[in-house]
């Protein structure tokens, strides 16, 4: 068994787009890794010069280059400013206190929607709004609680453990920042732990990476293959998958060339046949099992 712990941001585009890695790291090894999330909180507030200088079209073309060379969907609606991430990640934070295990899926609902809506992480109306259609989350109580004391504290307890990466491997290999004063993580990086061993996997790394590292961190791990076809994937990942995440988790080997083309005939497929459907994200979409109708 080991203890993973992913320290992340909804905020960061690196962390989103490493998205389609990380689900094949989950597919892969399954309950061999336990998971834990860790807030970064990359700035509560915009710097002045971040709203001086916000410039929304360049936002857009910049998140372009992301989609087009990892292939998460990113929306073509610009935002009409800079924004900070606390609050978003205070929901996070919310929702684990709230209901434990539920902040992965709020976490995963602002990501997505930061990056393909005109969310802003620092809105509470918005927040609210956008984890409103989740299952099993209480979008009010949420965000009710974004200043709470037990939500600060936790949220800041989080932070101080983000920034504790001075000497790590991620230090080491330049994935660090020190962008408030401290050495700290940058998403997303995950920490992996047995017993009183470490191995660091700091920031956006690609799946050899991750590979790599576990097969000589925990060579006994056993490994799922990739499915045959898509439908395995999406019952496993009920809240649904974007196309590069279903792509890259049907390559086959360590540092595999995921093939969208043929990826996105066989979800059509499965829509047609009424096992999945399509909602559209951005310039792609999420694909996830077809709800049966109630």
């Amino acid at each position: 068994m080991i203890d993973a712990t992913l320290y992340t941001d909804a905020g960061c585009p690196w962390a989103y787009s490493a998205n389609p890695a990380l689900r094949v790291v989950e597919w892969r090894f399954r309950d061999q890794l336990t998971w834990r999330l860790v807030m970064i909180g990359l700035r509560e507030e915009p710097s002045e010069s971040a709203i001086r200088t916000y410039d929304a079209e360049r936002v857009i073309a910049r998140w372009g280059v992301y989609e087009e060379r990892y292939g998460m969907p990113f929306g073509a609606t610009a935002k009409s400013r800079a924004a900070g991430t606390g609050r978003g990640c205070r929901a996070v934070v919310a929702a684990g206190l709230l209901d434990p295990g539920s902040e992965w899926r709020v976490f995963r609902t602002l990501q997505i929607a930061n990056f393909t809506s005109t969310l802003f992480l620092d809105d509470a109306e918005g927040i609210r709004a956008a984890l409103r259609p989740v299952p099993s989350v209480d979008a009010d109580a949420i965000a009710a609680r974004l200043d709470h004391e037990d939500v600060i504290e936790e949220y800041e307890r989080q932070r101080a453990e983000a920034r504790s990466a001075a000497g790590t491997a991620a230090e080491a290999q330049d994935k660090t920042a020190t962008s408030d004063g401290v050495v700290r993580f940058t998403a997303p990086s995950i920490v992996f732990r047995s017993g009183e061993d470490t191995t660091v996997a700091g920031g956006w790394q690609p799946l050899l990476a991750y590979d790599t590292l576990l097969a000589n961190f925990a060579p006994a791990l056993e490994r799922m293959p990739p499915p045959a076809s898509p439908e395995p994937l999406l019952k496993h990942f009920p809240d649904g998958l974007t196309t590069a995440e279903v792509a890259l988790l049907l390559a086959e080997g360590s540092d595999p060339v995921p093939d969208i083309e043929e990826t996105q005939r066989q979800l059509l497929d499965l829509v047609h046949s009424g096992v999945a459907e399509r909602l559209p994200l951005g310039r792609d979409a999420l694909w996830r099992v077809a709800l049966l109708p109630t």
